[in-house]
């Protein structure tokens, strides 16, 4: 992508070596990067550290000589601001407006046509604290975009939410940000299998693993879309900069189907998402709701079938919607799958299916699909997920077929 100037600000967190390094691409990758370092990020990076990755002078203190009205002319400057690493502190601060250093300065100053961008870094408790998540939803609403964070081991040797994201993820999420497609959209994306419960320990479910609906995702978000993906609580995690919400079961997914599309405005629905066909009824010869079913017998299972949740999508938004519904078989030929096609499309009125057959699955995250039109014809042939992706992305950007 073109060159855009960024403004990088940093604050006090061990996770400052990880923004040096997305700072050290981002100037490598063509743009132009100045850094505003709190005196708490100057304990963990130094200011020579900062200037030689980016040739410029780093800014810290709101009242400098010579430098009073900097909050002003660097928000103007800057086609898009990050902060990164974002501390707890940082974000309640930015939260609650207050503007008595140079980071909450430049963030009210801040012109808000263009992107402001926080990646978080912090211990698993504090991320977790409705202080914060109060504050990052607040921020949210004002139209702050967040970087994931990571999950794992934490410097202070707890595991959990909280890590700072990876510098590709970091310089990936900027970009996106600043990525202008001729036509944006706002996309849902689902993905992962639902999990149906036996007793209180077992379920039944499948072995999506949610990667084809990430990837569509990551695409999506890249490209400077909207995306919200709504996965298995288990499901693999995009790359992109994406918001994210969280299902196991059929009914907590079709409730969040209900929600997001009640409330929110979309363009799309990429509906991914792997949804049991059946639940537990009743488990026969047990008498009660049983915690846990004893081992050593072979119960039998009662099962009752799922409404199908795509044939409802374009009713709960109530607004045109372009659908895309996702259908796999398993060793079928060709005539097998373009049955199976076609049942979809009558049923559920989408504009696009995407059908790959699990045979066809090699080692490597290689998986062939077909996107299909409601006539019938096939709108691209995709060797492998990222192909996938890209093709969605540009018939979404068309807005064919779209009700």
């Amino acid at each position: 992508m073109s060159a855009s100037n960024l403004l990088f600000v940093l604050t006090g967190s061990i996770a400052g070596y990880k923004a040096c390094e997305a700072v050290s691409r981002l100037v490598q990758r063509g743009h132009l990067v100045r850094c505003v370092a709190t005196p708490s990020a100057l304990k963990f990076i130094g200011p020579a550290t900062l200037e030689g990755l980016t040739g410029s002078p780093v800014l810290s203190d709101l009242f400098e000589s010579g430098r009073a009205l900097d909050h002003i002319a660097l928000t103007r400057w800057a086609d898009a601001v990050v902060v990164c690493p974002a501390t707890a502190n940082t974000i309640n601060r930015l939260a609650a407006g207050l503007a008595d250093d140079l980071p909450g300065a430049l963030f009210l100053a801040h012109d808000r046509s263009k992107p402001w961008l926080v990646a978080p870094a912090m211990n698993p408790a504090m991320w977790a604290h409705p202080a914060t998540v109060s504050a990052v939803e607040k921020l949210r609403s004002w139209g702050v975009r967040f970087v994931p964070v990571g999950e794992g081991r934490t410097a202070c040797g707890e595991t959990g939410e909280g890590r700072l994201s990876e510098p590709d993820t970091i310089v990936a999420a900027i970009e996106a940000a600043l990525a202008r497609p001729a036509k944006k959209l706002r996309v849902l994306v689902t993905a992962g299998g639902t999990a149906e419960p036996v007793d209180g320990v077992r379920v039944l479910t499948n072995t999506s693993t949610g990667a084809t609906g990430a990837g569509i995702a990551t695409q999506l978000s890249r490209s400077g879309h909207e995306v919200v993906l709504l996965r298995a609580q288990n499901a693999v995690r995009p790359d992109g900069p994406c918001r994210e919400e969280t299902f196991v079961t059929f009914a907590e997914l079709e409730t969040a189907l209900d929600r997001l599309l009640g409330s929110d405005r979309f363009d799309a629905v990429v509906h991914a998402a792997a949804v049991s066909d059946y639940a537990v009824d009743a488990v026969l010869g047990v008498p009660g709701q049983s915690a846990k079913l004893e081992s050593g017998g072979a119960p039998l299972l009662q099962l009752r079938p799922n409404p199908k949740l795509v044939d409802g999508l374009r009713k709960l938004s109530g607004r045109p919607l372009t659908l895309v519904a996702f259908k796999l078989t398993h060793g079928a030929d060709a005539m097998q799958a373009d049955t199976a096609v076609r049942r979809l499309f009558a049923h559920s009125g989408v504009d696009y299916v995407v059908h790959n057959d699990l045979a066809a699955r090699q080692p490597g995250g290689i998986f062939p699909a077909d996107i299909f039109r409601s006539d019938g014809t096939v709108a691209a042939h995709c060797p492998d997920r990222p192909a996938l992706a890209a093709a969605l992305e540009q018939l979404l950007a068309t807005g064919a077929g779209a009700n």
